[in-house]
């Protein structure tokens, strides 16, 4: 999502109250609730602005507030906040027609209590504790999913809740539009887990799924000018420590240069059909001089979702995971686990992949070099090649359990390589998961992870809580407090409720 579609989005503040404390309080209930939205919107680094719509008093206000919710492109979520007490039946109409995401703001306009001069008057316009308690009940017998964010408006942790909940209902908004694009049209011979019910992505998180054959690719490559790739030739050489031969070798310049057209026309390709994630396949490149591995990670760094070998669960989350990680430090990149360090209390993952690995996850400036690829029998692509940052960071996953989707994230530490590793012609992470490394990964591979999956440092794992709440997917979190013995509890319990629920 672009900057200029993140300025057109906006979140409403829905404010219940009743008719039943007259006039003078229904005034102050709305003065307050435009306190709190300028407050937020002129205040806190939310990633979009908030808007205070009428207060509502009765259900034809707040039958027509959702409704309208629903019809704005605009709003990609509401917020609820109950400033004295509203009586729930007249929410029952709104939310059962509530299609966007809502958090529900327990706070209360004043912070401290009044002990000197509170009165009953005070007391009929402060009651959010009583509000909050009767539409929280409403919510629960609607089995509306929700986030509820609990505190004072001014407190900073509400608005980091906040925060997370936004950008979790961005990426909740961009995928009721996300288009991927499957070039090859298909995932990796005889692989099963980057496999799915595409029919089902779309139904349950909007994602529309296609295949394109390879030349409708190669038709745009071939249409580049000389002039454009030359354009971004420079920017390589901007932006990257180029490999020397790459500049002097004539034939290898071409390649680079073939590397270039490349990303032109797939970035073209996409632009027209308006996708947001690709996929490509090694074992499908007809028609291409080599296997996009610069194009692929350049474009991921421009914001578009990517997956390896047809893998478009893994590109779409990619996407996802860029729309939540917009103005924040870190980024999001494809990933793989590709092999382990198995040393006794020292066990590591090191993560990567043939090519196709963001520069947004880099610690220091990548460099652009060209290498042999042993598979796919063309010519020797070009790459960015770096170490990612270390600190904390998250893997998450995205599998088809047969009639439902479940969400895998794992959180995990990056560290540092204990030596250099010079012959690795490719961009990784070297990481240890969380709680340590055998619970870890006895943990993923029971609940079903993939080798695939969208690494990011840049998102809290509360974001993806959120936006498995929004979805409504099945959410397995792997942390520093997950007990082997639980998961699996948790895991079967799962499976009979979703079974249960069929």
């Amino acid at each position: 999502m672009s900057k200029k579609e993140l300025n057109c989005t906006e979140v409403w503040l829905l404010t219940g109250t009743q008719h039943l404390y007259g006039d003078e309080t229904l005034k102050q209930v709305s003065t307050n609730a435009n306190e709190i939205v300028n407050y937020f919107n002129s205040n806190v680094e939310l990633p979009i602005k908030i808007v205070c719509k009428n207060i509502l008093t009765n259900s034809e206000s707040i039958k027509a507030a959702c409704l309208e919710a629903n019809a704005n492109a605009d709003c990609i979520g509401i917020i609820a906040w109950m400033h004295t007490f509203s009586p729930a039946k007249m929410w029952i109409a709104g939310l059962v027609q509530l299609k966007k995401p809502f958090a529900h703001l327990h706070t209360q306009y004043h912070r401290e209590i009044p002990w000197d001069k509170i009165d009953m008057d005070f007391m009929n316009l402060n009651q959010s504790a009583h509000g909050d308690r009767e539409f929280g009940f409403i919510s629960a017998r609607l089995r509306q999913r929700r986030k509820v964010i609990v505190g004072h408006w001014r407190d900073d942790d509400v608005a980091y809740e906040l925060d997370n909940w936004m950008r979790a209902a961005l990426a909740y908004a961009d995928g009721q539009k996300l288009k991927i694009a499957r070039i090859g049209g298909m995932n990796m011979r005889d692989v099963a887990v980057t496999g799915g019910d595409r029919v089902e992505a779309q139904i349950q998180l909007g994602w529309s799924i296609n295949g394109y054959g390879v030349s409708d690719l190669v038709e745009h490559i071939k249409a580049v000018s000389e002039s454009d790739i030359t354009t971004v030739i420079e920017q390589y050489e901007s932006q990257y420590n180029l490999m020397p031969i790459l500049q002097k070798n004539a034939e290898r310049h071409q390649e680079l240069r073939e590397s270039a057209r490349q990303e032109i026309g797939l970035q073209t390709f996409l632009n027209e059909g308006n996708f947001k994630a690709f996929t490509t396949t090694f074992e499908d490149l007809y028609g291409l001089e080599q296997l996009p591995g610069l194009a692929c990670q350049r474009l991921m760094a421009a914001g578009y979702g990517f997956g390896a070998e047809g893998d478009w669960k893994t590109a779409a989350l990619v996407r996802a995971m860029k729309v939540m990680s917009q103005g924040l430090s870190g980024g999001v990149s494809f990933m793989e686990d590709y092999t382990y360090h198995l040393v006794p209390n020292d066990e590591l993952v090191l993560g990567a992949h043939m090519l196709e690995v963001c520069p947004s996850i880099a610690a220091e400036r990548p460099a652009l070099e060209i290498h042999p690829l042993g598979i796919g029998g063309k010519k020797d692509p070009c790459r960015l090649i770096f170490a990612a940052a270390l600190g904390s960071a998250i893997n998450v996953s995205l599998i088809d359990m047969g009639g439902r989707m479940r969400l895998i994230m794992g959180e995990l530490d990056v560290v540092a390589p204990q030596h250099p590793m010079p012959k690795l012609p490719v961009a990784y992470a070297l990481w240890r998961p969380r709680p340590d490394f055998k619970q870890g990964c006895q943990a993923w591979i029971l609940s079903g992870g993939s080798h695939h999956a969208s690494f990011a440092q840049a998102l809290d794992p509360k974001i993806i809580e959120d936006y498995a709440t929004m979805v409504g997917i099945e959410l397995i979190s792997i942390n520093s407090e997950t007990k082997i013995r639980e998961l699996k509890q948790e895991l079967f319990l799962n499976d009979m409720a979703y079974r249960l629920s069929r």
